[in-house]
């Protein structure tokens, strides 16, 4: 039995950071572990020009600790609207990525998609230019059902989106279904990869009920049967470069997540590299959470891997119950519980 795991530094290619108070309080999670981060725009308003991504590095920056080596990577937000000259301008300013949220899909996707064919000359400029496009991939049609809007959004969007659009790098991003898994693997292309989160690999639907409705388990798109948690686990750990680190981490104060209307999202880049470690043990794929995490994401954004590495040492520990966030505070996944894993 290994009792430790010295891998290259790992980095997050899906981390919501908010702004402000907030901000600085989850910045030092991410940074003791991560050599980067892509973060994602959503915030009010959303992050939609080259200029507020700069100012929005900027702050994550600030937030970062002393002598720390972090970098943010930054998107933008698409929109219906968002004029093509701005792709120039953000590929200008080392921005990486657009992020495609369907109107409504998730936490401050109102001003999301609403038909992605109204996107079409920004994306031609974002495959001439280079930057990806990062999916959150449901469909937000009433009529279907909140477990199959994964399937259904491969369908409608992804399959027409990968036909019109051969050259242009996809990320279908945090991956809850045997049917992304699949199609990822099999259907998407040299071009077509995908992030799979933590809490997707070691938690299916069962998680949100056990006991009581369990607030802090709830995240968009939402876990899913048994079946498809395998089916990530089974990707995850193939050693196929299409899949890679994404904690899609998503700080709420807690009594917004323990509301009526409780938010949808779960934080975990508190402990998100030992929760990895968990799921990778617990399929006994040790061996292959360094190219998941390390290797393959920077090479599918063309950018280098990290020289320096991290070690994680099998240890029983107790996640904190709550962490400080601004004036309130934050529950991560597994707080108060136990992780086997711990970074050194």
């Amino acid at each position: 039995m290994t009792d430790t795991l010295t891998i290259t530094r790992p980095d997050d290619w899906h981390l919501h950071v908010r702004d402000g108070a907030a901000l600085e309080a989850v910045v030092p999670h991410s940074a003791r572990q991560f050599g980067r981060a892509l973060i994602m725009p959503n915030l009010r308003p959303p992050v939609t020009t080259a200029r507020q991504a700069l100012d929005y590095r900027d702050r994550i920056r600030a937030a970062v600790p002393a002598g720390v080596d972090f970098e943010p990577v930054m998107s933008l937000y698409l929109t219906d609207r968002l004029p093509p000259a701005e792709i120039a301008l953000a590929a200008e300013a080392g921005v990486k990525a657009l992020k495609l949220y369907p109107a409504g899909a998730t936490t401050n996707s109102d001003a999301g998609v609403t038909d992605i064919r109204k996107t079409y000359k920004t994306l031609e400029a974002m495959q001439k230019h280079g930057l990806l496009l990062l999916i959150h991939g449901e469909v937000t049609d009433p009529t279907i059902d909140l477990f199959d809007r994964e399937a259904v959004f491969i369908d409608r969007v992804m399959i027409p989106l990968r036909s019109d659009f051969p050259e242009l790098k996809v990320v279908f991003e945090h991956l809850t279904t045997k049917e992304g898994a699949q199609y990822v693997r099999d259907a998407g292309g040299p071009h077509t990869a995908a992030t799979i989160t933590a809490h997707h690999l070691l938690y299916n639907r069962n998680a949100i009920f056990t006991g009581g409705i369990r607030p802090h388990y709830y995240c968009l798109p939402v876990l899913k049967r048994e079946t498809h948690r395998v089916a990530l686990v089974e990707a995850a750990t193939s050693g196929s470069d299409r899949f890679f680190l994404g904690t899609d981490s998503a700080p709420h104060a807690a009594h917004l997540k323990e509301h009526a209307l409780g938010c949808a999202g779960c934080y975990t880049a508190l402990t998100a590299i030992e929760l990895y470690a968990e799921a990778f043990d617990n399929a006994g794929a040790l061996d292959k959470l360094e190219g998941f995490a390390s290797f393959h994401g920077p090479d599918f954004y063309g950018l280098p891997r990290h020289a320096d590495t991290v070690t994680l040492r099998r240890e029983a520990w107790t996640v904190p119950e709550t962490v400080p966030y601004g004036d309130a505070v934050l529950k991560p996944l597994r707080g108060g519980e136990t992780l086997n894993w711990k970074l050194q």
